[in-house]
């Protein structure tokens, strides 16, 4: 199943306006669009702190080695 035709979609338009009126369609859409904007804001800042926590495990993991490291050296010498 595609996309709905013209006719289709004016129908489905049609439907729209005569359920919610001509006045109220701005303001759902504005509602939609500012829905969309803050999806999108919240999927940044959890990718923001993905990267952070992925920083932090490799900084953990580095400084973890260096201590394996430093520990094979004093039990050679």
């Amino acid at each position: 199943m595609g996309m709905p035709s013209m006719p289709e979609l004016l129908v489905i338009l049609t439907i729209v306006v005569l359920l919610f009126g001509a006045k109220k369609i701005p303001e759902l859409a504005k509602g939609v669009g500012k829905g969309i904007k803050e999806f999108k804001g919240a999927m940044r800042e959890d990718e923001e702190e993905g990267k952070k926590e992925t920083k932090e495990i490799a900084a953990k993991e580095s400084s973890f080695d260096d201590v394996k490291v430093e520990e094979k050296k004093s039990e050679n010498a």
